[in-house]
């Protein structure tokens, strides 16, 4: 078997020293933080989303162009946090079942 040059081998040392690099790099946000504001936003889309329904129903909506974007947006917003959430369940499941 021949090796293809100019790649080398990486040990599991070397990925634990980048790892350990990349945690001490990030001064932002936890992941509890990121998670809050993110399902923060949806819930100011859905709001939105709720008004320009309401406004549509009493006949008071100014553009209707606007209001059908708002409505496609917390649609799209509210499916991608679901599957966000069915992921991170799947993975949760899955740490559940993995044996130490």
């Amino acid at each position: 078997m021949s090796t293809i040059e100019g790649l080398s081998a990486v040990s599991t040392a070397d990925l634990l020293k980048k790892s350990s690099k990349i945690e001490s790099i990030g001064e932002g946000e936890d992941f509890a933080e990121h998670l809050k504001s993110a399902l923060n936003e949806v819930n100011d889309l859905q709001k939105t989303s709720e008004q320009a329904l309401g406004d549509m129903a009493t006949g008071q909506v100014k553009d209707l162009h606007q209001a059908a974007l708002a409505i496609g947006k917390a649609e799209t917003s509210m499916k991608l946090m679901l599957e966000i959430r069915n992921k991170a369940l799947s993975a949760y499941k899955e740490l559940g079942r993995t044996q130490l």
